[in-house]
């Protein structure tokens, strides 16, 4: 039903101001500017995940949420899309597992230098997904995929792809019975560590992973889940680091990974809040 990750919407109040920053961190600049009713957006496309960048603009439905969303809770991921080759079929799964989801839309983009981008979309209601809106796209496995952003310099200092999405629970049951039950995500890792206080729930999307975590020190709730961040790969983060702590970025000192010979950082002023950066060679570990 879920072959990886599609994107993710980042709601942001200044589309140019976001577009540098992210520039500056990723080491590319969007592959595509356009426009949706109300919103004005950016494309960062990752090898195997990208981030849609949107801002209020004029009058719209998508301009409507987005201002409402940022009046709320600020800047941020404001959800996360998977891709499935058979989005009709997967809708119907869903609905008879318990996730209710809209019937699909088309999404279309009007570029700003013209041309027109088109997808294919179901949301999910986010009262039968912990408070996180999940949404499907359909992907055609033949179809050709949207170009990956051009890398600003040295395409080895750039990011590469996204490693896993961080979500936070306060019932980490009912997150296994949704994305493991509902999606069919597969549960690779479901470890607890009492010194660090926190139980960590791996599941696999595509290459990438869904990183689910809960406090072992808080009591089960119905709570909202919400959306913790990302981490990022980078063929070699030491240039990663290096490109970004020149680019004026706040990141911290590079520190050793899990996997001998690897390095990972923190992107401590990351739209949204920090972002993680591994080795590549490291995928999934950290």
């Amino acid at each position: 039903m879920i072959i990886g990750y599609d994107h993710a919407p980042l709601i942001v109040a200044d589309l140019d101001a976001a577009v540098a920053k992210l520039t500056a961190m990723f080491g590319r600049e969007p592959n595509w500017r356009g426009r949706l009713p109300g919103v004005r957006h950016a494309w960062f496309q990752l090898a195997n995940f990208a981030l849609d960048v949107v801002a209020p603009h004029g009058e719209g439905p998508a301009g409507d949420a987005a201002r409402a969303r940022l009046e709320k809770v600020g800047e941020g991921p404001a959800g996360v899309g998977f891709a499935t080759p058979a989005l009709d079929e997967a809708v119907r799964m869903l609905n008879r597992r318990g996730v209710t989801t809209a019937d699909p839309i088309e999404e279309h983009s009007t570029g700003e230098a013209g041309g027109e981008r088109n997808w294919r979309i179901a949301m999910a209601r986010p009262s039968t997904t912990r408070g996180i809106q999940l949404f499907l796209v359909a992907r055609d496995p033949d179809a050709e995929p949207w170009p990956i952003s051009p890398p600003i310099a040295d395409e080895a200092a750039a990011l590469a792809a996204v490693d896993h999405v961080v979500v936070r629970t306060t019932n980490a049951e009912a997150t296994i019975a949704l994305y493991g039950a509902k999606l069919d995500l597969d549960l690779r890792l479901d470890r607890s560590n009492p010194d660090w206080g926190s139980r960590l729930l791996f599941f696999r999307c595509g290459d990438a992973v869904l990183e689910v975590g809960a406090s072992l020190n808080a009591a089960v709730s119905d709570e909202r889940d919400r959306l913790g961040g990302f981490a990022w790969r980078a063929p070699q983060p030491e240039a990663a680091h290096s490109r970004m702590a020149a680019a004026g970025l706040d990141v911290s000192e590079l520190r050793k990974g899990r996997k001998p010979g690897t390095s990972v950082f923190t992107v401590r002023d990351a739209i949204g809040g920090a972002n993680l950066v591994i080795s590549a060679a490291a995928a999934g570990d950290d």
